[in-house]
């Protein structure tokens, strides 16, 4: 009798792919560049330890292997997460060697970045984040891909615009976004017109102050003011546009009994005072009425 036939055993094959861009100094007046992109899958060379001058977001979509940031001990990596690496902050990762991951990342750079940062989409504090469903991540970064095979003179703009949309969707598939927190903030935003404080609103909503400006916090970056702020300026916006309502009752509809405090509110964020912005928005049908 013959030996059985051993199948041989290893590590998966490694490929990979990638581009980098060269924008110039008028891309980089947008506020966000693309500065490269790649797809690569199996058992992947250890990256590091270095140091970049640019962001980069590493999306392991599958596999698992290990990850170290600012100097401090390998931690666990398992698909599908999200590895941010910091510009001149020293980071050293790679996958299990035994089955590897898919991965793709996303080179980054600019002034927005700062702000997006403030606003929670980038975590420095928190350079792995597990996520859920991957698929919108990984359709824009296959479109970022396909405009740099592409080529051609809006391949900087094309690429920029997507990092934005990137940001949006890894937001969006963080693990720690439950149903839950979702539920709070479409409950907020159904009452924000309501002329309660942001205690009382809390109180409805049955939760502890710290509890909803935490959900609020995570969810949008801002605080619970502010975010009720937007939501009531976006509605009287529309008001004003399109409805001949006086700015005493705009103001009344959106929460805010005195349309002096409206006003002032409405002036500072949005740059003209309500009356002005109703003209501006006024269709030439309309012009001249009361």
């Amino acid at each position: 009798m013959s030996a059985p036939t051993q199948t041989p055993t290893g590590p998966p094959p490694y490929s990979s792919w990638m581009r980098y861009f060269a924008p110039t100094a008028n891309h980089r007046r947008l506020g966000l560049v693309c500065l490269g992109v790649g797809l690569q899958r199996g058992a992947l060379p250890v990256v590091g330890p270095r140091v970049l001058d640019h962001h980069v977001a590493v999306i392991v979509t599958s596999g698992r292997g290990w990850f170290s940031h600012g100097g401090r001990p390998p931690q666990r990596v398992v698909g599908p997460a999200l590895l941010w690496l910091m510009p001149g902050v020293v980071h050293h990762y790679g996958p299990d060697p035994a089955i590897g991951w898919d991965e793709s990342f996303v080179d980054f750079a600019g002034r927005s970045v700062e702000a997006y940062t403030d606003l929670g989409y980038i975590t420095p504090d928190r350079p792995v984040v597990p996520l859920t469903e991957t698929a919108e991540v990984r359709h824009i970064v296959d479109g970022i891909v396909r405009a740099a095979r592409r080529g051609g003179p809006l391949l900087d703009v094309e690429a920029a615009a997507a990092v934005h949309g990137l940001f949006v969707a890894l937001r969006y598939a963080r693990a720690e976004v439950s149903r839950h927190g979702d539920a709070v903030m479409d409950a907020l935003a159904r009452g924000a017109l309501l002329p309660i404080s942001v205690a009382e609103h809390a109180a409805r909503l049955g939760m502890p102050l710290y509890a909803l400006r935490g959900a609020v916090r995570r969810s949008t970056g801002e605080g619970v003011k502010e975010y009720l702020l937007g939501i009531r300026l976006s509605r009287a916006k529309e008001l004003l546009a399109r409805t001949d309502l006086p700015v005493a009752g705009v103001a009344r509809r959106v929460g805010y009994e005195d349309a002096a405090y409206f006003s002032r509110l409405f002036s500072r964020r949005v740059g003209v005072a309500p009356g002005r912005f109703r003209e501006q928005q006024s269709l030439p049908s309309q012009a001249g009425r009361a």
